[in-house]
Order: structure tokens, then C-alpha cells, then sequence
């Protein structure tokens, strides 16, 4: 199957996406720092082959989108999302987000609930401070490059740091790449993460919502204990994987989110 490629105008300026399906349900991807919509590639046929016509943004400042302009809120990503259904002439859809896409994922939720079919949030950082002092730590912006390659290394190193139980080396590979490439932007929305009120978010979602997880995610427990105080969610976990998991098995991820939200409308 095609997957197409192109560009919104939002906001924040041009945003690439990709596109799979024709005239199915529509559903919008929204993916991990410090990635983009690529995080989606593996999954994209397979919903269009379950009947959605499924969009994987870049957020802005990942990717191949524009940064979005200063100053920069967790609202100026959120912004994209009514961009992207403008331009596809959907009033609503469905909307899956992955650890800091399910954060965007969720404001969008919480603002504009009629325009949400079904909200999955893959991974959500309800952090303790002890985590969020752990996260803090990790930095994915530019290396100043160094004349013997010594930043390339480091970003390797940052990488396999930050995914607990990897065990695919093309896939490490291909994400470092992909994070050097933005480098400069792609790491932005971490800290506005961090420093967020995430309970009062997920407080004010009314949409019919599920948390997905699995067992081997650095968001498991996160993700549990936003189950904890949402208890009227949907509530899946996979088993095993890590952070990476719509790569690791994505029949497995893909059937989880559609069922969800097939049975939620």
C-alpha cells in the first residue's frame, strides 16, 4: 500500500504528514519525542486495511515540520490537530497519541470534545517526582559536533539510555539518525511535559478514552496510575516491549487501538 506524504498549513507553520487509506474513519497519529509520524510507518497499512484513513502528523519542530514560532506552549503543538482536520475536511475523528503525542492528544481531547470520535493515549507520563527527576535527565537536542564524531557517539548512547529493553539494532539506529536530524526543536516539548499539570488534564477528558500500555514501557506504571484515577477509561496492556512498541508488534498494537475505538461509536 501507498503511504502518501505531504504538507498542512497550521499555526505553526508547515506540517508533514503521512497519509494511508482512502474514505475509511478518519484517525489522527500524533507520536513520541523525539521522533515523528515515521514512528507510525510500520502501522499505517494496517489500518487502512481495518477501514481507517489514518494521518501521522510530524508535531511541530519534529521531523520534517516547521518549529513552531516563540513563545512556545504545549498549545502551540496542540494547534496542529485542528489544522490537520481542516485540511483533510473532517469535522471529527479519532485520535491516538503516543507519550508526548497522548499528552497533545488529551488537550486537544479536553478542549474540543465534539470533535473527538475516540481518544487512545499510548503511554501516559503521569509522573511522581522521582520519575520526573529521572526524566529530566535525558536530553534529546543538537551535539555540538565534535571533529572526531565523538557527538555522533553520544547520541548512540543517549538513545539506547533511553529505551529500557531495546533489543532492535536497525531500529536504534534509525531513530538516532532521525533524532539528529531535528535535533535543534525536537526535544522542546520534554520539559513542557515535565513541568505540566497532567492529573487535571486527564480530569477534564470527556470523550470515551482507553490507556494503552505495555509491560516493558518506561510509562507502564505512569500509565497505570493515570488508570488509577480514571478508572472509567479503557484500560490495555501488551506484554513485553519497550517505548517502541508500535514498531515491536505492530499487529498486536494495531488491534488493540482498533478495537477500542470501533466499539466506542
Amino acid at each position: 500500500m501507498t503511504i502518501e506524504r505531504g504538507y498542512l498549513r497550521a499555526p505553526t507553520g508547515q506540517v508533514h504528514y503521512r497519509l494511508a487509506g482512502e474514505g475509511g474513519r478518519p484517525l489522527v497519529l500524533l507520536h513520541q519525542s523525539p521522533l515523528s509520524g515515521a514512528q507510525f510507518q510500520a502501522v499505517l497499512p494496517r489500518l487502512a486495511a481495518r477501514g481507517f484513513q489514518a494521518l501521522a502528523l510530524d508535531m511541530p519542530g519534529f521531523g520534517m515540520s516547521d518549529p513552531a514560532p516563540e513563545p512556545l506552549m504545549l498549545e502551540s503543538y496542540a494547534s496542529v490537530i485542528p489544522a490537520a482536520l481542516t485540511h483533510m475536511g473532517w469535522t471529527h475523528s479519532a485520535l491516538v497519541g503516543h507519550h508526548t503525542g497522548a499528552v497533545i492528544a488529551a488537550m486537544h481531547a479536553a478542549a474540543a470534545p465534539a470533535s473527538v470520535d475516540a481518544l487512545v493515549l499510548n503511554g501516559f507520563p503521569l509522573l511522581t517526582d522521582a520519575e520526573r527527576a529521572h526524566f529530566s535527565t535525558f536530553y534529546f537536542g543538537t551535539r555540538q559536533p565534535e571533529a572526531d564524531g565523538s557527538h555522533l557517539l553520544r547520541a548512540w548512547e543517549s538513545r539506547l539510555r533511553s529505551t529500557p529493553g531495546w533489543s532492535d539494532l536497525d531500529l536504534m539506529h534509525r531513530y538516532t539518525v532521525e533524532a539528529l536530524v531535528s535535533g535543534a526543536t525536537n526535544w522542546r516539548a520534554f520539559p513542557l511535559i515535565l513541568g505540566a499539570d497532567l492529573g487535571s488534564l486527564l480530569g477534564a477528558i470527556q470523550v470515551p478514552t482507553m490507556l494503552l500500555t505495555n509491560t516493558g514501557e518506561d510509562l507502564y506504571e505512569a500509565t497505570r496510575r493515570s488508570h488509577s484515577i480514571r478508572p472509567d477509561f479503557a484500560y490495555r496492556e501488551l506484554i513485553g516491549g519497550s517505548h517502541d512498541i508500535v514498531d515491536e508488534q505492530p499487529e498486536a498494537w494495531t488491534e488493540a487501538v482498533t478495537a477500542f475505538i470501533e466499539g466506542a461509536n
